[in-house]
């Protein structure tokens, strides 16, 4: 992978975490932050698709590497909720 097409998918994977973290309503942080919110999104929406056994829906391809948005919206949005719980949970806010 070349390193524009890794740009590309970093680009991506904070749009991603982004929109995620607007659906949980719920800010971790910058854009770092939502970069590792997108590709931890992708892992938690890959996993939930298939263990409900559903197809991928829509995914960009950059050089080979596949990267699957809307699981990735998906997940991001699962993850950004479970921390705000956790996160309320422990310090009360």
């Amino acid at each position: 992978m070349t390193l524009m097409g890794f740009l590309l998918l970093l680009l991506i994977a904070a749009i991603c975490g982004g929109i995620g973290q607007s659906l949980a309503g719920y800010d971790l942080g910058g854009c770092l932050v939502s970069i590792i919110v997108g590709f931890i999104g992708a892992y938690i929406g890959t996993w939930i698709a298939a263990k409900f056994g559903l197809p991928p829906i829509f995914e960009i391809s950059i050089q080979g590497q596949s990267f699957p948005v809307v699981w990735a919206v998906i997940g991001s949005a699962v993850f950004t909720a479970i921390i705000a719980l956790l996160r309320r949970a422990f310090t009360g806010k």
